[in-house]
């Protein structure tokens, strides 16, 4: 009996000895090499899970002998499973390689900050739109780029005209002429130009939208107060893409998009072309426009030369020729009523684009950039005209350095804006001629793997205002591979002009030209921090958090001033203008399921002679929410709402607070997709909470507009793709 005892225990031990098998890996980056914190791993068909440690290091014990399943997992790679038999033959520690789930998106080329780092690797504070997410904002609004930034967080598209719609960008509650708008990097939409430009650039044509929000003067001067937003145009590739987009609204629009790209050898070719048009549309029945009647085109080619290996060049034209009429629709639709009210604007936009690189060595490159702008416009209302041409040019030249931790970018720039205005009464002329020289340095420093810094000087002499002096600096704390925090700041200026978001309000009838003895450059200081954290829930559930706060300084801004005899004057006041908040950004996955919250808090105050006010027009809480579920190459759903706070109006008053709510629906095939849009399902409009104007249909004067006028809208369409 005894002797069966001491078999039976015998059995057991080795058996338990069998069972104490170890497994001891490092997950690394397949790209990088670099150990990834927090990856989850499952031996199959039991109990024993791990996670690595902050050297990517994982200890799974107890572990039978035989063939096991080992199952690898975190939030941005491809999951990974591979069978290992025990007992392993070596035990020294193995080395598993992930790759990043998100390749696609670690790929693109962040241009506005001219790094060769990946996005991650960026000091700059960068947010772009791109990919799926840029066609699904494409399906809502394909004939302009409101809608693509008025549903990012801590922007807001403001609706400058009652009856035209036209519209300018708020970043952080600052008006539209401190945010600067470069398409490709060049600064096509400044001045005079400004005006429309939002309503004029669609977006299917665009590779990306980069987003830098905050000062960004140091490698694009004046104007980027607020922030900068950079259209990124398509180039061409060896495969052919050929796309059309044909979109129809029950708003009576119609839209007719055709894009087609290709490479050839030593040449390359891009070619964008548009047809939007819209009926006059009134929901409310008031007789007065919620969308005026236009007609434009676009037509926007790119030719790309491959000289060699080292050197290229680029030679684009950008063009948009646009008649458009808002105000008292029988007038518009039967010319009937001449004493009727109405706005018409004619436009017409050309730009060219030209960009030569030399590549000097593996590292060292020299580029040479130049556009030409011609913008015309004609603002036409009853008993007024305002006619102007304005002609402007940008030049640039640049050397740039890549290292292996260190990228240096330096260069000179020209830039000059000349606008012209048609004498039609003896009012005096708004015309002007700015000349601008800069100078810029800027370096990106990795100076630790957990420590990037970026810091910039540039130093711009503006004819008749003087000199002034750009710092910049932004630092990159990668904590660990699910953590990491940015902090930067710098100086701004903003040439003064008569082309503002107040000024446009009312045509510029009235207003006086600047004076450079009398007004002076707006300047800024301003800083962002943001803390930035990823990680898997689940093996199934994703969630990622961005939280960011900001603070930008205007000293003596430039305020439009009634005077006594009925002008109006651009005045620098005794005072400042200073925006402070948070923007909150929540992304959760699950499965097919992806759900973005977003919040911003913006407190935006002017202070005049020591009197605060809350800067007009300005909605203290944001609230964006989307949700989609995604079936890939199949099915698109999205359910959106946002929320806007009451805002303060110009005249003292207080808007009303409003949500809107949509839904997306996208069905998808190789070669074509059909989808179809419910704009503004809850039909908010401003119509229904009180009158847009005072006094007559005929001699209205409007209030400000701070939510929509078109109510809900259905729009849908056919997207091709050969």
């Amino acid at each position: 009996m005894q002797k069966y005892f001491f078999i039976i225990m015998a059995m057991f031990v080795v058996e338990g000895a069998q069972a104490q098998n170890s497994f001891k890996a490092i997950v690394k980056n397949n790209d990088t090499k670099e150990p990834i914190i927090g990856v989850s791993v499952v031996v199959e068909g039991s109990n024993n899970i791990s996670v690595s440690d902050d050297n990517g290091l994982i200890l799974i014990t107890n572990i039978p002998d035989g063939e096991h399943t080992i199952t690898f997992s975190s939030i941005g790679y491809k999951k990974k499973t591979e069978v290992f038999t025990f007992p392993i033959a070596n035990e020294d520690t193995l080395e598993i390689f992930l790759e990043s789930e998100a390749e696609e998106i670690e790929e693109i080329t962040i241009t506005s900050t001219r790094s060769t780092r990946t996005i991650k690797d960026i000091p700059t504070r960068v947010e772009f739109i791109a990919g799926e997410e840029l066609e699904e904002k494409g399906n809502m609004k394909p004939g302009d780029i409101r809608m693509l930034l008025n549903e990012s967080t801590g922007i807001q598209t403001q609706q400058t005209s009652a009856i035209s719609a036209n519209s300018s960008i708020r970043i952080q509650g600052l008006d539209g002429r401190y945010t600067q708008i470069l398409k490709d990097g060049f600064p096509l939409y400044s001045g005079a130009s400004s005006g429309l430009g939002l309503l004029q650039t669609p977006p299917l044509d665009l590779k990306q939208v980069e987003i830098i929000k905050g000062s960004a003067s140091t490698l694009y001067g004046g104007g980027a107060i607020a922030g900068l937003v950079n259209l990124i145009s398509k180039t061409p590739s060896e495969e052919r893409e050929l796309r059309f987009h044909i979109n129809g609204t029950s708003a009576l629009g119609l839209d007719v998009n055709g894009f087609y790209s290709q490479k050839f050898d030593k040449v390359g070719l891009t070619l964008f072309a548009s047809h939007n048009r819209n009926a006059p549309y009134d929901p409310a029945d008031i007789k007065l426009t919620a969308i005026p009647k236009f007609e434009r085109f676009n037509i926007n080619p790119k030719l790309f030369v491959y000289f060699n290996s080292k050197t290229k060049l680029d030679f684009g034209l950008n063009t948009a020729f646009e008649n458009r009429i808002g105000g008292n629709i029988d007038y518009i639709k039967n010319n009937v009523n001449t004493g009727a009210y109405f706005e018409k604007n004619d436009t017409r936009r050309i730009s060219t684009q030209l960009t030569f690189t030399h590549q000097l060595n593996e590292n060292e490159r020299l580029t040479f950039r130049n556009s030409l702008n011609n913008f015309n416009r004609v603002i036409s209302i009853p008993n007024y005209e305002f006619d102007g041409v304005q002609n402007s040019t940008f030049s640039e030249f640049t050397y740039s350095r890549n290292g292996e931790t260190s990228d240096w970018v330096t260069g000179a720039n020209l830039w000059s804006d000349n606008f012209t205005e048609r004498q039609i009464t003896t009012f005096p002329l708004r015309d002007y001629n700015q000349i601008t020289f800069g100078v810029f340095v800027q370096n990106s420093l990795k100076a630790k793997e957990w420590l990037h810094i970026e810091t910039g000087l540039r130093g711009d002499y503006i004819a008749d205002y003087g000199f002034a002096l750009l710092p910049k600096a932004s630092v990159l704390f990668k904590v660990s591979e699910k953590l990491s925090s940015r902090i930067g700041g710098g100086l701004g200026y903003k040439t003064p002009t008569i082309f503002t978001d107040e000024s446009e309000r009312i045509q510029y009838q009235n207003v006086l030209p600047i004076d450079n003895n009398f007004n002076s450059l707006e300047k800024s200081y301003g800083t962002n921090f943001d803390v930035n954290y990823k990680t898997n829930i689940t093996d199934e559930i994703s969630f990622s958090i961005n939280q960011m706060f900001f603070y930008t300084y205007i000293n003596n801004p430039l305020i439009l001033t009634p005077l006594s005899n009925g002008t109006f004057q651009f005045v620098n006041i005794d005072g400042h203008i200073d925006t402070k908040g948070t923007e909150t950004n929540i992304k959760l996955g699950y499965e097919d399921f992806k759900l973005f919250v977003g919040y911003t808090y913006t407190d935006a105050q002017i202070d005049q002679n020591g009197i605060k006010s809350q800067n007009p027009l300005t909605a203290k809480h944001r609230l964006n929410n989307v949700l989609m579920y995604e079936v890939e190459d199949k099915w698109k759903v999205g359910l959106e709402a946002y929320y806007y706070s009451p805002q303060k109006l110009s005249d003292g008053s207080t808007g009303k607070n409003y949500w809107i709510c949509g839904v997306m629906i996208e069905k998808l095939w190789e070669h074509f997709s059909i989808y179809t849009n419910f704009e503004n399902l809850t039909d908010t409009r401003q119509t229904r909470f009180g009158s847009i104007y005072t006094g007559t249909i005929d001699n209205p004067v409007f209030k400000d507009i701070y939510a929509p006028l078109d109510g809900f809208v259905i729009n849908a369409g056919i997207k091709i793709k050969l």
